[in-house]
């Protein structure tokens, strides 16, 4: 008889259920960062359009990267359904103010799943999450810089914000 060795599950089952909606969250973002990437298409705003196409492929990257581990450390990671995305927005300032909202969101989301790690004692858990820790941080300081330049700018055309928004990062 062939003998099959399962994955036991190394992950805690409270992480594993918080890890599973920020699953959901990452996909609620790359979902929105496509609609505001076309929304700045239809403006023709290229360099905006492309950062936030961007960033929402980064975003389902980050929803992958939590899957796979989940799935990896014996849990069972679930498919998110996400809906009821925004396509509307007034500006492009709008649209920027609310990616830094969403990222500062994001952000408390996985210290709170961190805070949770540290508390049941899932070292391996709150490792991985290290990795997204510093990965916000980054988020939130290119948006607020993008959001500076709003204020720097005055009453300049949007044209000329967009020929500075970062399209690689």
């Amino acid at each position: 008889m062939e003998n099959l060795t399962r994955q036991e599950i190394s992950i805690n089952l409270e992480v594993m259920d918080m890890l599973n909606k920020q699953i959901e969250k990452e996909q609620r973002a790359s979902s929105l960062y496509l609609a505001m990437a076309s929304w700045c298409d239809q403006k023709t705003l290229v360099n905006s359009a492309s950062f936030f196409y961007k960033q929402a492929a980064e975003e389902r990257e980050h929803m992958m990267k939590i899957f796979k581990f989940i799935n990896d450390t014996g849990g069972s990671a679930y498919s998110p359904d996400v809906s009821n995305i925004t396509h509307e927005f007034s500006s492009l300032r709008e649209i920027f103010e609310t990616a830094l909202n969403h990222e500062i969101s994001i952000t408390q989301s996985i210290y709170k799943i961190v805070a949770k790690c540290r508390k049941v004692n899932d070292f391996g858990s709150e490792n991985f999450l290290m990795w997204f820790v510093e990965e916000q941080l980054e988020e939130e300081e290119t948006i607020k810089d993008i959001l500076d330049m709003f204020d720097l700018s005055g009453d300049m055309p949007l044209q000329f914000i967009d020929e500075r928004i970062p399209v690689g990062k």
